[in-house]
């Protein structure tokens, strides 16, 4: 069941962009990743294969999201992984240490309310070729590959929230 259109269409993230997500987040077995947007799964199913790592993917593509799960199990990390249809403006993300983006700017800017209300500071954020509007970055990581150029922007949600 399709709960809405979804807001974007599936562009996979590249492989060489997942290697300075989870590098830069410097993930490890006992994080907990969410992927907002998860698409096939693959940086969740990364991080679990690689890292050990937990993880949630949210998107409201029916098809996404049997596609993810699909790999999870080609991949054997279903039991570390999971996958769900959901609208990731209503969903719940609490327990992330890492949460990760692919969305386009007016969807980060619609997002990012939400997520400050939800995690914990500390919380580690990274978005894919888009910012935060006036919430500046920790960092910014230009990536240029033979096959792409992208950029990564990172944060921590801090003590203090900037405002929205």
């Amino acid at each position: 069941m399709l709960l809405r259109r979804p807001d974007v269409g599936f562009i996979p993230t590249p492989d060489a962009a997942i290697e300075a997500m989870l590098s830069l987040a410097d993930v490890t077995a006992s994080d907990i990743l969410y992927d907002l947007g998860s698409g096939d799964g693959r940086i969740l199913i990364t991080a679990a294969q690689r890292y050990g790592t937990r993880g949630v993917g949210i998107d409201i593509d029916p098809v996404r999201v049997a596609e993810a799960r699909s790999h999870g199990e080609t991949a054997g990390v279903c039991d570390r992984v999971s996958f769900h249809q959901a609208d990731l403006f209503e969903s719940e993300f609490q327990t992330a240490t890492i949460v990760v983006l692919y969305l386009l700017p007016h969807l980060n800017l619609k997002l990012r309310p939400r997520l400050l209300d939800q995690l914990k500071p500390g919380t580690q954020l990274l978005s894919l070729d888009f910012d935060m509007g006036d919430w500046l970055p920790d960092r910014v990581i230009k990536l240029d590959t033979p096959d792409e150029e992208s950029t990564l922007y990172y944060w921590r949600v801090p003590e203090t929230l900037p405002k929205t």
